[in-house]
């Protein structure tokens, strides 16, 4: 029987075989190494800022970047899909990088994503990078009302019960004279940051201006995303460094 843990306690000497549970606003959720949520008890995976098509709009700027990122993307989803048997996905905004990303899937990317949208029911939220709606299939909406949750793209001050993306999280800590910034999951029970799943997102100290009067720091808690497995961070670990 595999161990479960909460994100405040210690990791077990067997941590690579448990399951990491976060508990939020009276719900229990399965982070993973991805950074997608798994809601067991929905079946439901919530992933935020896939950026979609990123380096193909850096690429119309003139910042010529090879256009692997959508894919490495989709087949994170993938395993994902596979590994939690999730049967509905809840994109939290900025799925794309810009509404056009839509149009400029290369085939072999635009096959996949239909494949992933025909094994689950998907619902798109709107955010800043895409704010229309598309038809590739799924529900679009701007924010999504859940078993008391609010799933929403930007947070705000202020905010109770919401879960959303945005601004993506990451905890830089310092340890035997090095310190290192990983993408994060972070709470205080009354909002949670989802990091950003895109393979070409990338990540911002949550110690950072952004990040003010978001949060009751006191209440904080912070689950980082290491190589192989996840890691619950002390608050009095964090620096602000990188």
């Amino acid at each position: 029987m595999r161990k479960m843990w909460s994100n405040a306690a210690a990791a077990a000497p067997d941590a690579e075989e448990a399951i990491v549970l976060l508990h939020f606003a009276g719900h229990s959720f399965e982070p993973q190494l991805s950074g997608a949520l798994f809601w067991r008890a929905e079946k439901m995976l919530l992933v935020a800022d896939l950026h979609l098509e990123k380096f193909s709009s850096f690429a119309k700027k003139g910042q010529m970047l090879p256009p692997y990122d959508t894919g490495l993307t989709l087949k994170r989803l993938e395993r994902d899909l596979a590994a939690t048997g999730a049967e509905r996905v809840v994109a939290l905004g900025d799925s794309f990088h810009r509404d056009e990303g839509t149009a400029t899937l290369l085939d072999a990317d635009r096959l996949r994503l239909m494949a992933l949208l025909g094994r689950a029911h998907w619902t798109w939220l709107s955010g800043n990078h895409d704010p229309a709606p598309h038809a590739l299939g799924g529900v679009c909406l701007t924010a999504l009302e859940h078993r008391g949750l609010t799933l929403v793209h930007e947070p705000q001050r202020g905010a109770h019960a919401t879960i959303a993306g945005h601004l993506h999280p990451a905890a830089t800590v310092h340890s035997s004279g090095h310190t290192t910034r990983r993408p994060c999951f972070v709470h205080d029970n009354r909002l949670l940051l989802l990091p950003a799943y895109g393979a070409g997102a990338g990540s911002m100290n949550i110690l950072s201006p952004p990040f003010v009067g978001l949060f009751d720091f006191a209440a904080l808690e912070v689950t980082m995303i290491g190589r192989s497995k996840l890691y619950p961070v002390s608050t009095k670990r964090l620096v602000r460094g990188i």
